[in-house]
């Protein structure tokens, strides 16, 4: 137990004996305030590594530290593909915690990495999370990277970099859907701040670098040129291949069908990358776009047909 939770048990306690029922709410309260304010960040870490045996790709390496861990891996589509899911068994990250999630792919190795359901960052309470995801992927390995949503609450304080090292032929797709605020529940992100850096390396040299910092109800929350006063974003970036423009025009076509106008979409393709947006009020559009232009784009880009990660029909 928390010692700061087990010295207000204890006073409780000794409270009950020693107080009027008059003055125990007011002590009570004071208790309890003494040991909200006694944080302890949670610190966790998580190494993963695969490897190409034969035909199938394997987990060699499954280091953790904390509550950071993944499931046994399966097979959905057969053995050339790992899939593993990441488990953060707190549910959320609170104010002052540390993640750090690195993962290596051997030369032809494939793995997908999901997690079991959206990622949440709490409110602050004046202490800054922070994430850093390190990938590397060697010659002709592939890794997906398609987390499920991530929510940002009210008054969160959040940095997360995420980089993203590549080797010749490697293959990195990789997956965001951002929301900010829990508009289910009326919330908006009024105050808070986030900061998150992507960058995607060739054989040492930079081909994508992405950065935003967003000020909770600041003015960039409403601009045209950051979030139009929507709550929920979401990129899609593939790497690897250039795809041809009618299979791109055909992706433009059925994402804009799926979002009916409502959201605002765009593909982009940059020499070997591949850029798909979404940006709305609407975490299970994105969803739907996503999976999307990913269904369409993985055949061309791995020669595997799409199959929905089992964690997202869940």
């Amino acid at each position: 137990m928390n010692r700061a939770v087990l010295g207000a048990t204890l006073a409780n306690q000794r409270m009950n004996q020693t107080t009027s029922k008059k003055e125990a709410p007011h002590l009570l309260h004071a208790l309890h305030s003494a040991a909200s304010v006694i944080h302890t960040p949670l610190q966790a870490s998580l190494s993963l590594g695969f490897e190409k045996d034969g035909v199938t790709t394997r987990l060699t390496e499954r280091n953790h530290y904390g509550p950071l861990l993944v499931q046994k891996p399966f097979y959905p589509e057969g053995k050339e593909v790992c899939h593993v899911v990441i488990v953060h068994p707190p549910g959320g990250v609170a104010g002052g915690d540390e993640l750090s999630i690195s993962a290596r792919v051997g030369a032809s190795a494939s793995a997908q990495i999901t997690t079991p359901g959206a990622s949440k960052w709490y409110k602050a309470n004046g202490h800054v999370s922070h994430q850093q995801i390190s990938i590397d992927v060697q010659a002709g390995g592939v890794l997906e990277w398609v987390p499920q949503e991530t929510i940002f609450y009210d008054n969160a304080d959040v940095i997360v970099d995420h980089r993203v090292n590549l080797e010749k032929d490697a293959v990195y797709i990789g997956c965001e859907i951002l929301c900010f605020g829990r508009t289910a529940y009326g919330e908006s992100f009024n105050n808070g701040q986030i900061r998150q850096r992507t960058r995607i390396l060739r054989d040492g040299k930079m081909i994508w670098l992405e950065q935003i910092r967003l000020q909770g109800g600041s003015s960039a929350m409403k601009d045209s040129l950051a979030l139009s006063g929507k709550t929920v974003c979401a990129t899609l970036i593939l790497t690897g291949k250039t795809l041809p423009q009618p299979l791109i025009d055909l992706a433009r076509a059925e994402t804009e069908n799926i979002s009916k106008g409502i959201g605002q979409i765009g593909i982009s393709q940059f020499k070997s990358i591949v850029v798909i947006r979404y940006l709305g009020n609407s975490s299970e559009v994105a969803r739907h776009v996503m999976l999307c232009a990913w269904s369409l784009f993985r055949p061309e880009i791995l020669g595997r047909a799409a199959i929905v990660p089992r964690m997202w029909n869940t």
